[in-house]
């Protein structure tokens, strides 16, 4: 089964893909993972991504295409979840054309509504452990020890220099222009399932599973839409 999770930047995707992976075995494939995973890695793929990203250019659909061509040939039984990627009518298309190649298909896009305004709250007051990834929030999670993480004690706790509110409002209008269009291209498809995703997170993850389980009968075979 391969998923699609969209949704605008502090959605969830994110977490629910972590979630995924942890409960179903499946791979998130992520786009900013991707990339700085291929800068560092020494391969033909990866000199070309580290010479663009020095250069202060932007990585072109063709590279990003290649490089979640090589994750899934190097697992080819294996459930993948686009996180990030396609964000664009074009990548859509690019991304259909590589599954199919590499016998392969999409079964699900699950888009993860949210309220901007609640978002923009949600997102404003965030931060996150640099060391183990642990996600906190000002009002809803703090940490238990003010400036130390709960889960692995370090103190060296970030926040995104982009998560005020001025930024966010403008990353969503980055979204609308360009990725929203997506919601009516894969509803046009019949592949696309929405949940809401300023639920708390185990409900959130519920409602996916139910998306999911739906799909996949007792035989293990995926129903087609």
């Amino acid at each position: 089964m391969n998923i699609i999770l969209l949704g605008p930047p502090g959605a969830g995707k994110g977490t629910q893909a972590r979630r995924l992976e942890e409960e179903r075995g499946m791979i998130q494939l992520s786009t900013g993972d991707m990339l700085r995973e291929a800068r560092t890695s020494g391969t033909e793929m990866g000199r070309k991504v580290a010479a663009i990203m020095d250069a202060g250019e932007l990585v072109t659909d063709d590279i990003v295409i290649g490089l979640i061509e090589e994750k899934i040939k190097a697992a080819p039984n294996a459930s993948f979840i686009f996180d990030g990627f396609p964000r664009t009518l074009a990548q859509a298309d690019a991304l259909g054309e590589l599954l199919e190649r590499n016998g392969k298909k999409l079964d699900a896009v699950i888009e993860l509504r949210v309220d901007d305004d609640a978002l923009v709250k949600r997102i404003a007051g965030r931060y996150t452990c640099g060391d183990c990834g642990e996600v906190y929030h000002d009002a809803t999670k703090p940490t238990k020890v003010d400036g130390v993480c709960d889960e692995c004690g370090s103190s060296n706790l970030i926040r995104r220099a982009d998560d005020n509110e001025e930024a966010l409002k403008t990353r969503l209008m980055e979204y609308y222009k360009k990725t929203s269009p997506l919601i009516g291209y894969y509803y046009a498809k019949g592949l696309l399932h929405s949940v809401d995703g300023l639920a708390p997170i185990d409900t959130v993850a519920s409602e996916i599973a139910s998306v999911l389980d739906a799909l996949r009968p007792l035989d293990g075979n995926v129903k087609t839409p």
